[in-house]
């Protein structure tokens, strides 16, 4: 059984897309694969391999008890082996909670998953992990999310979407709306990651203290996401760019990234999902990939190369 769900990008509505503003969000060209394959002892061996084919984290769990036996862990930056094993321990168990028939079978199973892209890039590897696992199971995959994590869920609807998406929580439910994203200055748009990995639950649970309401704001939001697909002109979709950027800084208290960064940059920057780290959308030229891996931000990708 072969499950693949793709990367995703939040366009518009970082943070207020969790109280309801409707948000542009894309599905990437990366993404990630989840092999299963049965074997006869009554064990899920699990794998995890890099984008450049090396295993990251292997476990081993007994299927009766759905309890780890035992893991290893290959990383020189962050986190631990059995913290790991842990958190996929809780989604399967999560997903056998909403259909007990998973895992209820007399074999085991190999399963290996593969990322497309670098783990530091933030596109989505526990959204793509746990929308793979919920077709495998055959669960609701938000359920999956909000049952396991925290979220908004756009990741899961572009892990699931093969085109630009409208996303908005109504009511707690995901309204999902295909979109045609197709702007014909697409040439000017680029990716530019920042070198380091944002925590999104870290960015979302700075949000949540606030305890304030933002309604105005998240009005204005879901005005500007439906500008963006509607803009015919650099200009505009410039315009918009820096409107966005300073409705989400009057919010969370951050410089936008441009003013933070790249002060001298020519075109228009806008942070993508939890502020501070990952990709940020980048408006330009033929000059703007020099620009950046200048100043040592050496991952500059199109539109095209990025974006399904």
């Amino acid at each position: 059984m072969n499950y693949y769900s793709n990367g995703k990008l939040l366009l518009t509505g970082e943070y207020l897309v969790l109280d309801g503003a409707k948000s542009l969000a894309l599905p990437t060209k990366f993404g990630q694969d989840l092999v299963v394959q049965k074997m006869k002892e009554q064990q899920l061996i699990w794998g995890s391999f890099t984008h450049t084919g090396e295993c990251w984290f292997e476990a081993v769990f007994d299927l009766q008890k759905l309890r780890l036996v035992s893991c290893t862990f290959s990383s020189k930056k962050e986190g631990n082996g059995e913290i790991i094993a842990e958190t996929l321990l809780d989604i399967l168990k999560e997903a056998k909670k909403i259909n007990p028939s998973f895992l209820a079978s007399e074999n085991g199973f190999v399963v290996k998953t593969a990322l497309t892209f670098p783990r530091d890039w933030g596109l989505g590897s526990s959204s793509t992990l746990i929308n793979s696992i919920a077709s495998w199971a055959k669960v609701d995959a938000f359920q999956l999310l909000w049952n396991s994590f925290k979220g908004s869920g756009y990741d899961i609807a572009c892990a699931q979407n093969e085109r630009a998406i409208f996303y908005q929580l109504e009511n707690d439910r995901p309204i999902v709306e295909p979109v045609n994203f197709n702007p014909n200055f697409k040439e000017n748009l680029f990716f530019v990651h920042l070198n380091q990995k944002q925590d999104s639950k870290e960015g979302i649970l700075k949000f949540r203290q606030r305890e304030q309401s933002f309604q105005k704001e998240i009005e204005q939001i879901s005005t500007i996401s439906d500008e963006f697909l509607k803009a015919t002109s650099l200009i505009d979709f410039n315009k918009l760019i820096v409107e966005h950027e300073q409705i989400i800084s009057s919010i969370i208290k951050l410089k936008p990234v441009k003013e933070n960064l790249f002060l001298d940059y020519f075109g228009e920057i806008k942070s993508l999902g939890a502020w501070g780290g990952d990709f940020v959308l980048v408006t330009g030229n033929d000059e703007t990939s020099r620009y950046f891996k200048k100043k040592g931000f050496d991952t500059v990708l199109s539109y095209s190369e990025m974006i399904l």
